[in-house]
């Protein structure tokens, strides 16, 4: 009898290592995990007109594997939502909901005024290190479709209460503390202790497959505060305020590819 108590106890601790295992590497995922202080409103491509129903999807998809269906204009392995969370939707995490009638704006980046395809564009000739979409190419029209579906309502011009990112303290990230808390926060298991992620699913941090550094992501406050609000994403908001800017400051020492000066106008 004791023996067949210790095989079950056993068995039964090797089930739920399995488990833990599988729920670790499932939160590696920003792209199919939705923790719950991640939970935002969820547009679906049935909310725009049937006309355009499959212009939406075609939308989502480019949105989702950028560098899959958008591969003639991407120059790394970041698709868009590897920024902007959950298909665009996660509440502070750049979402997308309501953008689109926000435009026209003025951009002090680029020292203009711009559109929604303008501010496309930005996104593929920085986060994306590649080269603009032609204007009325199918891609950029897609993309448009879908970040007007995902306006509720219609376009009425009003920004989504929990749009962009969190607002965290003005400090000052140490590298040396980063490097700490990305391997005990378990960044590595992820994105590797080399920060080459594994495409598509899991997002490179630095090197020649990630954001460019004219990107927002090239940013230690918007870093900052991305991972505070997202990382892990199987535990979200269990790091200090200080620690996300320590985790931003070591990614941020790493190289990653120049902007091309040629687009400085986007």
């Amino acid at each position: 009898m004791s023996n067949k108590r210790t095989l079950v106890s056993n068995a039964c601790i090797g089930i739920i290592r399995v488990g833990i295992l599988a729920a670790a590497i499932a939160g590696c995922s920003s792209k199919h995990v939705t923790p719950a202080s991640q939970q935002a409103v969820r547009m679906q491509p049935s909310s725009a007109p049937k006309q355009d129903a499959e212009q939406v999807r075609k939308g989502r998809l480019l949105f989702d594997q950028t560098p899959k269906y958008a591969f003639h204009y991407v120059g790394n392995q970041l698709a868009c939502a590897d920024c902007h969370t959950q298909s665009g939707t996660a509440d502070y995490a750049a979402p997308l909901i309501d953008v689109a009638g926000l435009f026209p704006m003025f951009s002090k980046r680029a020292g203009r005024e711009i559109t929604l395809k303008d501010r496309i564009d930005e996104c593929f000739v920085r986060s994306e290190a590649g080269r603009p979409l032609p204007e009325n190419s199918p891609e950029m029209l897609a993309l448009v479709a879908y970040i007007q579906s995902l306006s509720r309502g219609g376009m009425n011009g009003k920004s989504y209460a929990k749009r962009g990112l969190v607002n965290l303290p003005a400090l000052k990230g140490d590298v040396a503390r980063g490097r700490s808390v990305y391997v005990q926060a378990q960044c590595t298991i992820c994105h590797g202790s080399n920060g080459a992620g594994v495409p598509p699913v899991m997002p490179p941090l630095w090197g020649s497959s990630s954001f460019n550094d004219g990107a927002g992501m090239n940013n230690q406050e918007k870093m900052a505060a991305y991972v505070y609000q997202n990382m892990p994403q199987n535990h979200p908001r269990s790091l200090t305020a200080q620690q996300a800017y320590d985790v931003a400051a070591y990614i941020h020492s790493k190289p990653r590819p120049k902007f091309n000066q040629a687009y400085r106008s986007f």
